[in-house]
């Protein structure tokens, strides 16, 4: 399985270098070696023509992966969440500390997160099923949102009630810019990207329920966060 993934560019460390040179290389060298099952984990939404480069490079990996391993089996995650993420455990402490909490844009986008250890066992199910086939699925979570619906939700469960403002994506994009320049950049220009954009899976697409997992919710682990911190 490959799941190894850049959101920063560092000198050498390019989006292509790492999600198209190095995915492909991966896969041809796993073919060579006769391995039977390759797993290579992308992104929901990942689309070899959009403008994001980010983007782009996730859909040009796909592309360069199937053309090595034939029947490579591509997954692409939703934002995924679990204990002491980078993502909800985030939020969660942000939501707490900041009186006034900043959006992305209007809070209009779509996403459906998805607990990690269910993605997890997806991959293991994939690996384990006598027929291969299909060869993509896209793992949501049980629930679709729009980003201000989300965070109220995870600010209700820790019994928050923030002010909620919105923040036009070009303030974000300049702060990302900014921030890039740290060792550890709290944001970056492509996760600024990635929620431009509605992230959740298509119905005509196989899924977590295909299976036979039901996928846990948002409020169900926000539950075992909140009593471990």
């Amino acid at each position: 399985m490959n799941a190894v993934g850049l959101y920063v560019e560092q000198g050498r460390e390019t989006f292509h270098s790492v999600h198209v040179e190095s995915a492909q290389r991966v896969a041809a060298q796993v073919q060579r070696a006769g391995v039977k099952r390759l797993v290579h984990v992308s992104g929901m939404g990942a689309d070899f023509r959009s403008q994001s480069l980010y983007i782009r490079k996730r859909g040009e990996g796909e592309l360069a992966v199937r053309e090595a391993f034939a029947d490579v089996i591509l997954i692409r995650p939703a934002v995924m969440f679990g204990p002491d993420d980078a993502f909800l455990t985030t939020i969660l402490k942000l939501l707490d500390r900041l009186p006034i909490y900043p959006m992305f844009g209007n809070g209009q986008m779509r996403l459906q997160p998805v607990y990690v250890e269910d993605v997890g066992q997806a991959i293991a199910k994939m690996l384990q099923r006598a027929q291969t086939r299909p060869l993509m699925f896209e793992c949501g979570g049980p629930r679709v949102y729009l980003y201000e619906e989300f965070l109220r939700t995870v600010a209700s469960a820790a019994g928050i009630k923030p002010i909620l403002i919105p923040v036009p994506f070009a303030a974000w994009h300049a702060l990302a810019r900014i921030a890039e320049m740290f060792p550890s950049p709290p944001i970056t220009r492509n996760q600024v990207e990635l929620m431009q954009i509605d992230s959740t899976s298509s119905p005509d697409m196989p899924g977590i329920g295909e299976l036979g997992i039901s996928p846990h919710s948002i409020e169900e682990i926000l539950q075992d966060i909140l009593r471990s911190h």
